[in-house]
């Protein structure tokens, strides 16, 4: 199960997300249960489903809807999904708790903490930039952001999801070549923190970084291009994005 931007179920919760962070709590409620009825597959339900949860107001309901993500989560079972069960474990102990139900929200806690994991994603990873680089290479922390050229990152990041990183070549700056690199760690990694149970619950896009080079052992050439419309979507919520970078 790869998460893509331009999923239809994927672009309404970002829609969504949207009109929570304009203070319109309706709207943004209206396409999630959108999101929900749209849904096909188990992964598309996982996330519909969480959306929908965190707009109830009735903790029975929350504690629902939270289940119902659970369980979808529990059926795709991924590395797409993996990083979500600690969190939905924790709303789920807190819906018992609003309901004053301590056992069932001591398991959960307990599950929560059972299901805390470091990353065991086994790949492809890639990387997206506008660089210029051959197989060999190494690719390096404390370089430049590629998306704010006055911030030097102290880690250098990748994804298991070859066509998000496409999008990340796509808004680099500069006006060189997107390429997306095949990429192998060379240390130890983690979860990427700006995107992990940020926007998305858990680490769908299969985020990562380490502070060790990532040596080129390839390049993807066929990957899933925006559209120049959806493209710059995305410039206008990086150049709004008000959170500072976890660096």
């Amino acid at each position: 199960m790869e998460f893509n931007p331009g999923n239809p179920v994927i672009k309404l919760c970002v829609q969504g997300i949207d009109m929570e962070e304009k203070g319109k709590p309706e709207d943004a409620s209206q396409l999630f249960m959108q999101a929900w009825n749209e849904a096909t597959n188990d992964f598309e339900k996982f996330t519909a489903a969480h959306y929908v949860a965190r707009r109830q107001k009735d903790a029975a309901d929350k504690l629902k809807w939270y289940q119902t993500a659970l369980q979808f989560a529990l059926k795709v079972n991924d590395d797409a999904v993996k990083g979500a069960f600690a969190g939905l474990y924790v709303h789920i102990a807190k819906c018992y708790e609003e309901l004053g139900d301590a056992d069932n929200a001591k398991k959960n806690r307990e599950l929560a903490i059972s299901a805390a994991h470091t990353p065991s994603d086994k790949g492809p990873f890639y990387h997206g930039t506008r660089a210029d680089l051959k197989v060999g290479d190494l690719l390096t922390a404390r370089r430049t952001s590629n998306y704010d050229t006055e911030v030097v990152m102290n880690h250098i990041y990748f994804t298991a999801v070859g066509n998000n990183a496409g999008l990340a070549a796509a808004l680099a700056k500069g006006d060189g070549q997107e390429h997306v690199y095949i990429i192998e760690p060379t240390g130890s990694f983690e979860n990427d923190p700006n995107v992990t149970d940020k926007k998305f619950p858990g680490n769908p896009t299969r985020s990562y970084r380490t502070e060790q080079p990532l040596k080129i052992v390839g390049e993807l050439t066929d990957w899933a291009r925006q559209s120049p419309e959806d493209l710059q979507k995305w410039r206008e919520r990086l150049a709004g994005n008000k959170g500072k970078i976890i660096n």
